[in-house]
């Protein structure tokens, strides 16, 4: 499906975002044009739609699974607790994976979560309405723009909301929501300790081979809604071979989220990460 490639032709002054990237990179070594500026570090930076100055770091590959950013040594839980961000496409179930690692985690630990959309606040509401978590310990975020920006350059509008909710309520885990996005899209390491790409067949079997940071560099993939593969005609072997080549072996896991198959699975890597990254074991 075209629309899983591109989910966000927003226009900044009648120019498209992606005009944006053509235009800095151009005037990066003749100064940049109007709303551009080269920085002292050499990169393009600009500022669109409410949003902090920020660049958008050039990606010239997909990536290697095995190459993907390691999670920072310095990071202090005391100051944020563990982060798990949740990235993928519109539609894929990122919202319905929050709902269900709340309800297989908040007996046994401390959890807040923030969501990001880019004009609602729809996402947060759906877990209120669903008891995902005490409402105080959920943030929704309008991000105002591209989605990807407010996980990966720009990332203040979400660290402020976690760092806020980790020191009130203790939080053994953090989850940060992205907007849904394009296949472009994956987290800074400086905002989550550990990133789960969530894509679902409905947008056929060849979105694995399609790669991108999410798909080839998350710490785990999630191929969703598989009960949904034989009424588009989706090959779950082929989603399987793909997903094994693209990320060099690395984790993934088929799942029904709204129906409860693999979740277990996903909780169990989630909290072998947070185990190893913090030293604390799981309750």
């Amino acid at each position: 499906m075209a629309s899983q490639d591109h989910h966000h032709h927003h226009h900044h002054g009648g120019r498209s975002h992606d005009d944006d990237h053509h235009h800095a990179g151009k005037g990066a070594g003749a100064g940049a044009g109007a709303g551009l500026w080269v920085g002292e570090d050499g990169r393009v930076w600009h500022s669109h739609d409410g949003l902090a100055p920020h660049s958008h770091e050039p990606i010239y590959s997909a990536g290697d699974f095995s190459k993907r950013a390691p999670p920072l040594d310095s990071r202090s839980f005391a100051d944020r607790a563990f982060t798990v961000g949740i990235g993928g496409p519109v539609g894929t179930g990122k919202t319905a994976l929050m709902l269900a690692l709340c309800t297989s985690l908040r007996d046994k630990y401390s959890l807040a979560a923030v969501t990001n959309d880019i004009f609602t606040k729809e996402d947060g509401e759906f877990l209120v309405k669903h008891g995902a978590l005490p409402e105080e310990r959920i943030r929704a975020v309008e991000t105002g723009g591209c989605p990807h920006a407010a996980i990966r350059e720009d990332i203040s509008i979400n660290l402020g909301p976690l760092e806020e909710l980790s020191n009130l309520y203790k939080a053994d885990l953090l989850l940060c929501e992205s907007g849904g996005d394009n296949l472009a899209a994956n987290f800074s390491r400086e905002l989550a300790d550990y990133i789960i790409y969530i894509i679902d067949v409905s947008g056929g079997d060849k979105i694995p081979r399609k790669g991108g940071p999410g798909i080839t560099q998350a710490d785990l993939l999630v191929i969703n809604k598989t009960d949904l593969a034989s009424a588009v005609g989706a090959d779950l072997a082929v989603m399987e071979r793909d997903a094994l080549r693209m990320r060099e072996g690395g984790p993934f896991v088929f799942a029904q989220v709204k129906h409860g198959v693999g979740v277990e699975e996903i909780v169990d890597h989630v909290l072998r990460a947070w185990e190893i990254a913090t030293g604390n074991r799981r309750r």
